[in-house]
């Protein structure tokens, strides 16, 4: 494993989440678990009148990559529609597969030594699953 993946500034990204707290109301949850090493993101959000998240929690239990990436995830989550957290899981996950360019999420280039890392792959993903799943149950159950 390249320890080119593991810089200081992925180390700051792990320690910075700014929601680091779950939702006591949230609208809609999700947890997402990497099966290679066990790490576990579990995602609350609130939903405005708009359908745009107001409000963000998180519970991260996971190894250095995935609280980096719950971190990126976290500070850029506010405002965004349901349908923007899918499409930044979708092209995290093309982007990790070799098959798109470097998502527009702010930040997420930080990941680009782990590309031919992938068993790192599901713990960079687990935020941004869970946060387009908490976002889409919420906007279920508004609309419901």
């Amino acid at each position: 494993m390249s320890l080119n993946l593991y810089t200081p500034d992925i180390s700051a990204l792990a320690i910075g989440n700014p929601y680091p707290e779950r939702l006591v109301d949230a609208h809609g949850s999700a947890e997402r678990r990497s099966p290679i090493c066990g790490s576990r993101v579990t995602i609350d959000v609130c939903l405005g009148e708009d359908g745009r998240v107001v409000a963000l929690g998180t519970q991260v239990r996971a190894c250095l990559l995935g609280q980096a990436s719950s971190t990126l995830l976290a500070r850029h989550a506010i405002g965004r529609s349901a349908d923007e957290l899918a499409a930044a899981r979708d092209s995290l996950t093309q982007w990790l597969a070799g098959e798109g360019e470097v998502p527009a999420w702010p930040g997420l280039d930080i990941f680009t030594p782990g590309l031919k890392l992938t068993a790192r792959h599901p713990s960079i993903r687990l935020a941004f699953e869970a946060a387009a799943d908490a976002a889409r149950q919420a906007l279920a159950l508004r609309n419901g």
